[in-house]
């Protein structure tokens, strides 16, 4: 595993090969660091990415062509090594190609390749993701950058708000047990995009937030001021952090894919949400993060 910072007069990042993970965002000035440790005892990851899948198949299995494929939650490029391509002094790219095991797994030939640029107080976070086969590949991707919450250590998490670009409310799909989404719709209702973040904001795992209901979500000290804003054009997107057990952290992760539903029993070209790519070319989007 490689370790590689990029640097600005603002900013530096520090990402690791594998996984291509952002390990790591700090002031230069402060030092303050914004990306959640990974500490296990609550989450041991940082900001992976979920790729070719967001959350889970039913029953971890999808159907292709009469083939049964089995994935993990969130896919596998979260747990490969990428190899670098590209090392600038504020912006890097790393490559993920398939291979026979990734195509046990996952019947398409692939390339994925992340990238990181630094531009004053923000970093772009690129995703291109290539069929290099000869069939229509279908497939998601989504972030899941986690952030300190709360940002001093003596400041309770409970005192920080979210705030969406939606002025009103926010419209979440309940996830059920099996971490499948179900018919259920939880709506939190905004004051001036403000969320606060109570203690049981979790309980019901991830507000997943569908159909573009806001492309900008940031993280709120108790006097309401921004320090994190992660921005995006996805379809959908989560927040996150443990139920139940108070860490540390949230994770703000814009989506283009998400779990099945619960009473899904279609194919893999059926999921809802999934991306279509036909043979040899070229999606590409990106989020960025602002401190």
């Amino acid at each position: 595993m490689g370790f590689y910072t990029i640097k600005n007069g603002d900013l530096s990042a520090l990402i690791v090969s594998a996984g291509a993970e952002l390990k790591s965002l700090k002031d230069c000035q402060t030092g303050q660091e914004y990306m959640w440790n990974a500490n296990p005892q609550f989450w041991k990851r940082t900001s992976p990415v979920l790729f070719p899948l967001v959350g889970n198949y039913k029953g971890k299995e999808t159907r292709y062509n009469g083939h049964v494929y089995t994935l993990p939650q969130h896919g596998f490029a979260r747990d490969m090594e990428f190899e670098l391509v590209s090392l600038a002094k504020d912006e890097i790219w790393f490559g993920l190609s398939s291979n026979p095991d990734t195509l046990r797994k996952y019947p398409f030939p692939f390339r994925l390749e992340i990238g990181y640029k630094l531009k004053d107080r923000c970093v772009r976070v690129s995703w291109r993701v290539i069929n290099t086969g000869k069939e229509t590949m279908y497939f998601s991707i989504g972030g899941h950058p986690a952030f300190v919450c709360p940002l001093k250590k003596e400041d309770r998490q409970e005192d920080y708000f979210l705030h969406f670009d939606a002025p009103k409310e926010v419209v979440s799909r309940m996830i059920g047990a099996e971490g499948l989404a179900t018919d259920m719709l939880l709506t939190y209702p905004l004051e001036d995009g403000y969320l606060q973040i109570t203690e049981n904001l979790f309980d019901h795992d991830a507000l997943v937030i569908e159909n573009h209901q806001a492309q900008s979500v940031s993280l709120c000290t108790p006097d309401k001021k921004p320090y994190v804003t992660v921005s995006f054009d996805a379809p959908l997107f989560g927040v996150w952090s443990v139920p139940g057990k108070s860490a540390p952290f949230v994770c703000i992760e814009p989506w283009y894919g998400r779990c099945d539903h619960e009473n899904f029993s279609g194919t893999l070209q059926e999921r809802e949400w999934g991306n279509v790519l036909e043979a040899q070319e070229t999606f590409e989007t990106a989020y960025t993060i602002e401190i």
